[in-house]
């Protein structure tokens, strides 16, 4: 597969997850349903629940755009940046953040999918320092300057947002990045001709040099 079907596949794909997201919310609006209830409420038995659906449910349309473009273009790049590795990557993050969120968060029901947004920020910025190749740090450098923020959404701002979802996305984030950093093979580089090399310039050599005595 070429790297444009590659990148449009991973678009496709992203993009019909956020179609999800907002046919859950579109769902709840028209029909009159409280989906909260299945989100995470940290200690609760019944809370367990949102470490499964709790990504999916989000308490507005503010919220749910607000989480739109950016589970869009993370998830894009992740997908193509790392194709080896992003299944696992989305499972660990997914899981490990509700269940951080479920173990340590305030009391209260926490919903949405900033903290798989989160995750996928801390992965693809770690991955990049790790890995050091072109393509990455290349995805690297797009996603900071969009998202650059989110390195200090992690913490306490207001009191209606879920900052211990963003915490535990980007803590589970990085965690995959330190385990999977190696499982994509880096892209071969492109050798041209003008590149130097070892062997000195055919055109020039030493003659540069005074042989006089």
């Amino acid at each position: 597969m070429g790297t444009d079907d590659r990148f449009k596949n991973s678009f496709i794909l992203s993009l019909l997850f956020v179609c999800l997201l907002w046919w859950v919310k579109l769902g709840e609006l028209f029909l009159d349903w409280d989906l909260s209830v299945f989100g995470v409420l940290p200690m609760h038995s019944q809370g367990l629940i949102g470490i499964f659906a709790a990504p999916l449910i989000h308490g507005s349309l503010n919220h749910i755009f607000s989480n739109t473009l950016p589970t869009l273009i993370l998830g894009t790049l992740l997908l193509y940046g790392y194709p080896k590795s992003r299944w696992w990557v989305l499972l660990i993050v997914w899981l490990g953040s509700g269940l951080g969120v479920w173990l340590f968060a305030r009391e209260a029901t926490h919903i949405g999918a900033s903290g798989l947004s989160h995750g996928m920020f801390f992965f693809l910025l770690v991955a990049s320092i790790l890995r050091r190749d072109k393509r990455s740090v290349a995805i690297m450098m797009i996603v900071f300057l969009l998202y650059g923020s989110m390195t200090m959404t992690i913490f306490p701002r207001e009191p209606n947002i879920s900052f211990e979802y963003h915490f535990f996305g980007a803590i589970a984030g990085s965690l995959c990045a330190f385990i999977f950093w190696r499982r994509d093979p880096k892209p071969v580089e492109k050798k041209y001709q003008w590149e130097g090399t070892e062997d000195d310039d055919p055109l020039i050599g030493d003659e540069w040099q005074d042989k006089s005595d």
